[in-house]
C-alpha cells in the first residue's frame, strides 16, 4: 500500500462536466479518473479513485487510506464545513494534498475557509483537473515526504 495514492472526491463531483461547467470545467469524473490513473502510472503508483456524496463515507475512505503514499482530496463543500474530515486526516496520520478545481478564493466568501488546509501538506486550487496531476506528482516525487 505505500505505493498507492488515494484520490478522494466529495459531494457533487460525480456531476463534473455537466454541473456549472463554466466554474468546474467540461471534464467528467471519468476524464478525471483517467488523468489521475495516467499520472500514477507515470510514477509506478497504484490508484484508488473514489467519489461520495456522504460525509461519513469520506471519513471511512480516509481511514482506509492509512499506510498509503498519500491522498489527493477534493472534499468539495465539506472543505468548508467538516471538522470530522479534518479529524480523520489527523487520526489516520495521512499525507494529504487538498485540491479544488476552481479558485475558491475568487468565489463566495464562505469558500475562503477550509477545515482541511490546516491538516494538509499542500493546497492546489484553480487549475482544473491539472491540479490533481500536480498533487500526484508531488506525492510521487517527494516519496510521500512533502515538507
Amino acid at each position: 500500500m505505500p505505493d498507492t495514492v488515494h484520490v478522494l472526491n466529495g459531494p457533487n463531483l460525480n456531476l463534473l462536466g455537466t454541473r456549472e461547467p463554466e466554474v468546474y470545467g467540461r471534464a467528467t469524473i471519468a476524464d478525471l479518473e483517467a488523468a489521475c490513473r495516467a499520472a500514477c502510472e507515470r510514477h509506478g503508483l497504484d490508484l484508488v479513485f473514489r467519489q461520495t456524496n456522504h460525509e461519513g463515507e469520506l471519513v471511512t475512505f480516509l481511514q482506509e487510506a492509512r499506510g498509503s503514499r498519500g491522498v489527493v482530496l477534493n472534499a468539495a463543500a465539506y472543505t468548508h464545513t467538516s471538522v470530522a474530515i479534518a479529524d480523520a486526516i489527523k487520526a489516520a496520520g495521512l499525507i494529504v494534498v487538498e485540491v479544488h478545481l476552481s479558485n475558491v478564493f475568487a468565489r463566495e466568501a464562505f469558500r475562503h475557509h477550509s477545515y482541511i488546509s490546516p491538516v494538509a501538506r499542500g493546497v492546489i486550487c484553480g487549475l482544473g483537473i491539472d491540479g490533481y496531476r500536480l498533487a500526484i506528482d508531488a506525492l510521487a516525487t517527494a516519496g510521500g515526504k512533502i515538507s
